[in-house]
């Protein structure tokens, strides 16, 4: 599911409290700690998204392993951060591979340009026969 869908506010208080098995007074404390931040709509109701959800989901499971609540957002900020390296992990690791990319075509071209004459241009054969070590 894309991240933005994740996000979108679309359940009253009262469904997620019956999705998460959480009472409504329970997700108001939560949202008062700043464990979770539902939307608000206009009219000023508090609307979860779906992250919202898996994130009082989580809460529930560390609550009922016996974990505080600080515990419980010492846990979820771990959470937060990990997940953001992770993404700029990948987004490095992609922008690495990118630059590979590109210093390999560099490297060809710069045979290429070897192997052609100055003030002249080669015979596409004779190129070919360098790029392939004579053997055509």
């Amino acid at each position: 599911m894309p991240k933005q869908d994740k996000d979108k506010p679309l359940y009253m208080i009262s469904v997620a409290a019956e999705l998460t098995g959480m009472h409504p007074q329970t997700l108001r404390v939560y949202e008062s700690k700043g464990l979770v931040n539902p939307k608000r709509s206009g009219g000023n109701t508090r609307l979860y998204s779906r992250a919202d959800i898996e994130r009082l989901e989580l809460i529930n499971q560390l609550t009922d392993e016996g974990i505080n609540l600080a515990g419980v957002v010492r846990i979820l900020d771990m959470k937060e951060r990990s997940e953001k390296r992770e993404a700029e992990i990948d987004r490095l690791q992609a922008r690495i591979r990118e630059l590979e990319d590109q210093v390999a075509e560099y490297k060809v071209q710069k045979k290429i340009t070897a192997l052609v004459p100055r003030g002249g241009s080669a015979d596409p054969e004779q190129v070919l026969k360098g790029l392939l070590g004579g053997g055509i």
